[in-house]
């Protein structure tokens, strides 16, 4: 139990020392990328506000890249000081000292999804609302709750709140809907309400529409009813579309409510239920990329060689790493089920792993 808990220290030590490598690097590279984008309108501090909002989601992105490599330098580590040797001499199988890191790595995965993941949600959202400013693009909005559907969009004369509790895929479609206009100085002027509306060229094409002026003192009795209505919009299906939030924006734990929300409002969620699945799946994927490291780096070095095995793990991490995501965009384009794109790379991953050290280790 002491040794493995040696073995686990080693490897968290070895995990923060990379992690803070990259986050240096990914730091510098965002704040010049901020600095260029922005050129004129941020000050050096509101870059590098910027790019500390940015660099999580990039980190989390590498993460698996991350746990290859501390695993590699643990293990090259352990057999540069020939305490693997000293190990295997004392009667510990190499699969048993390897059960440390491996869970190590497991519990920091579900640590990382439980914990991190959020954060970097949180972050994401910021640095989208904050870059969003400096662009000055803040004209639309797009929000899915578990009531239905909310739009806004926005032009020189004021502001457009839209709700409807059904919508096509594309949102060019709607049903009851509401829809509260308010001008240039933020007032409530107008609300609207009709059965359906569609999303044409330019404009809201409502059917049986009932229009309310608000600034008049007695609103339902100069309310207007007509069969068919229409109010223009700077909106389009592939704007709404754009609207949505990325999976990886949202918090872990909201997710299903999200997932729910848009399905309520007839929207299509695959790419929602794959990213959910698959963070649920990153525990396992994480523990993966440690059992590959070992597969060809645990050995003795005077066994030679070191170099050419350190690459091969790195091609196969990285080998691996590109089916993950290839299976997931099978999955988000439902060529294949969901729970197949997020489980099986990293269950294939884990097993041909401990086939490859099991033998190893039985020579």
């Amino acid at each position: 139990m002491i040794l493995s808990f040696y073995i686990a220290r080693r490897f968290l030590r070895m995990t923060a020392r990379v992690t803070l490598i990259f986050v240096g690097i990914l730091l510098l590279i965002d704040l010049l990328d901020q600095l260029r984008r922005f050129s004129g309108r941020v000050s050096f501090g509101q870059a590098m506000e910027l790019a500390v909002l940015h660099v999580p989601s990039s980190l989390y992105t590498i993460l698996p890249l991350i746990f290859v490599l501390a695993a590699i330098a643990l293990f090259l580590g352990l057999a540069r000081s020939s305490e693997l040797v000293v190990m295997r001499a004392a009667g510990r199988a190499g699969l048993r000292v390897l059960a440390a890191p491996v869970i190590t790595a497991f519990l920091l995965g579900v640590l990382i999804v439980a914990v991190l993941n959020p954060l970097v949600a949180a972050t994401s959202n910021r640095y989208e609302e904050v870059s969003a400013r400096l662009s000055r693009d803040e004209a639309q909005f797009l929000s899915v709750l578990g009531e239905g559907l909310w739009l806004r969009q926005g032009s020189a004369e004021g502001q457009t709140v839209i709700h409807a509790e059904e919508a096509n895929a594309n949102g060019s479609y709607l049903r009851d809907v509401t829809m509260m206009v308010f001008d240039a100085n933020g007032q409530l002027t107008e609300r609207i309400a009709a059965t359906e509306g569609r999303l044409g060229n330019g404009e809201w094409t409502l059917r049986d529409a009932k229009r309310w002026a608000l600034n008049d003192p007695t609103p339902e009795a100069t309310a207007v009813t007509e069969p068919s209505m229409t109010v223009p919009s700077e909106l389009t299906s592939e704007t709404i579309r754009a609207g949505f939030r990325e999976p990886s924006e949202i918090a872990f734990w909201k997710l299903p409510q999200y997932i729910h929300g848009l399905e309520t409002a007839g929207f299509q969620a695959r790419d929602h239920r794959v990213w959910f699945q698959s963070e649920m799946s990153l525990p396992f994927f994480l523990a993966a990329m440690v059992l590959i490291a070992a597969g060809f780096t645990m050995r003795h070095a005077r066994q030679g060689g070191t170099g050419s095995k350190v690459m091969l793990a790195l091609l196969v991490a990285f080998v691996v790493f590109f089916l993950r995501n290839f299976a997931q965009v099978l999955g988000e384009n439902g060529q294949i089920p969901v729970i197949l794109a997020a489980w099986i790379p990293s269950l294939a991953a884990v097993l041909a792993s401990l086939g490859l050290l099991l033998h190893l280790e039985d020579g």
